[in-house]
Order: structure tokens, then sequence, then C-alpha cells
């Protein structure tokens, strides 16, 4: 049987008395493309954290393709296919988009230190590069700093590199965090054309997206799963209507 993409057994995490993950149990298929969904304070950024080795973990396991990670550091984790952006953005702003993709890919390829030679050296990483950004609508702004486009965009930049990392799990917190709503639909455009066989897991506070683009959504609730389920039954869940949805109606 094949083990999942990322699993977490019993994942917990406490700051002295206060828990904050709670013995969470999570599975994240190959291919899948799923929501993580609760109300501000749920846990779910640092749920995030622990399975990206970003902080440790107090109790319970990482599994990454049904290997136990849970003592390496992040850049090991990330070398084994897994992938992230932030709730807010890390880039380098006064850096062109293009060598913002650029570095992640030479990291990926071991060749750091091509950064520093000629460009014609490194002529397969930048058409890779570049090759990411044609693919996420980034090309025109390929040789602008990443401070002067217009912030939706700059998530992108984000997505493209985590993207030049070659995950096989890619996990995006927030990826509509701050965006206009007319580029909204870019962003979630960008998202239906990630790579089929890639695992995909979001944490969004946009509803509308969550439901456009999740086949499977997990509640999360003061640091434990409340539910789990498929679109449609998340949204008749009474219990996730009382405790996030309210009323509201998504059709």
């Amino acid at each position: 049987m094949t083990s999942p993409a990322l699993e977490t057994r019993r994942l917990s995490k406490s700051f002295g008395a206060l828990v904050v993950t709670n013995e969470v149990d999570f599975k994240l298929e190959r291919g899948a493309r799923h929501a993580l969904i609760g109300p501000n304070g749920a846990g779910k950024t640092t749920f995030i954290n622990l399975i990206t080795g970003r902080i440790p973990h107090s109790a319970g396991c990482v599994l990454l393709d049904g290997e136990d990670v849970s003592a390496l550091p992040q850049e090991a984790r990330v070398k084994r296919g897994l992938g992230r952006t932030f709730q807010i953005n890390t880039l380098f702003p006064d850096l062109s988009v293009l060598e913002n993709v650029v570095m992640a890919v030479s990291e990926r390829q071991g060749r750091g230190g091509d950064l520093f030679r000629p460009a014609g050296s490194r002529r397969d990483i930048i058409d890779e590069a570049y090759d990411l950004l044609e693919r996420l609508r980034l090309a025109d702004d390929a040789l602008r700093p990443v401070r002067t486009i217009a912030y939706g965009r700059q998530r992108l930049v984000e997505i493209a590199i985590a993207l030049g990392l070659k995950p096989k799990v890619l996990l995006l917190d927030e990826p509509a965090a701050g965006v206009p709503s007319a580029e909204t639909a870019l962003i979630l455009d960008v998202m239906a054309e990630l790579p089929a066989e890639m695992a995909v897991l979001i944490i969004e506070h946009d509803m509308d997206l969550v439901f456009r683009f999740a086949r499977r959504i997990t509640v999360l609730v003061q640091g434990a799963v409340l539910t789990e389920g498929s679109p449609a039954e998340i949204l008749a869940d009474p219990r996730v209507r009382e405790v996030y949805l309210g009323e509201r109606r998504h059709d």
C-alpha cells in the first residue's frame, strides 16, 4: 500500500501548559488538493511550522513519503521534497523577479555559488527559472525589482520560488492574503495548473478560494482536528458552521 505524500501522527506542540497543537493525525495523499481551515487562533500556521521543522514539535511525528523526518531541520525536509510559501512574503525586494527564482533553482541544484559567476555560465538555471515565470504569467515582470510589482504578483513569485525547488508536497500559507479581490482569480488559476502529481495543502481564509480549489478539507479548532471531509460535507456540517463558516452560503 502506497504511503501518503505527507502524514502526521499525534503531532503536538506545547508552550509550557499551553497546548497549541493537540495530537493531530493528518494525511495528505499524493496529488491531493487539500485545504486546512479554522478560526483565527486555531493553530493552522503552527501546524505548518511543525510540518516544515520551522519550530520543534513536543510529541508525535511527521512523515514524508513514509519516512519519519521529525528530527530533520528545515533544509533537509526541503531536500526531501517539502516546499512552502509564507503568510507574509519572504522575498528579496531589491532583486529582480528572475533573480529571486534563480536563487531557488540554484540552491536545489547545489549550485548556489554560481550566482557569483558570469550569467552565461548558468544559462540552464536561468532558462529553468524563466520557464517557471512563464508558467506563472510573470515573464513580463522578470527583470523588474520585486518591490515594484503588485502585491498579488509578489505572492505568485513566492509560488515560483517554491516550485523552483521541485517539491513533491507544496504548502501554501494563505496565498491570497492581502491580495486584492481582482487578483485572487489569477492566483486560483495558477494553483489549478500546478502539476497533478504534486500534493498541495493550502491554509486560507478566503472560503470562495477554498471551496473552488480543495477536493478535501480539514477543519482545525483550538489546535485539534474538528472534522475532515469533502467540500460538500464540510459545508453541511453544523459544527463547522457554528465555529467558522456561520450561515454564509457558497454556490
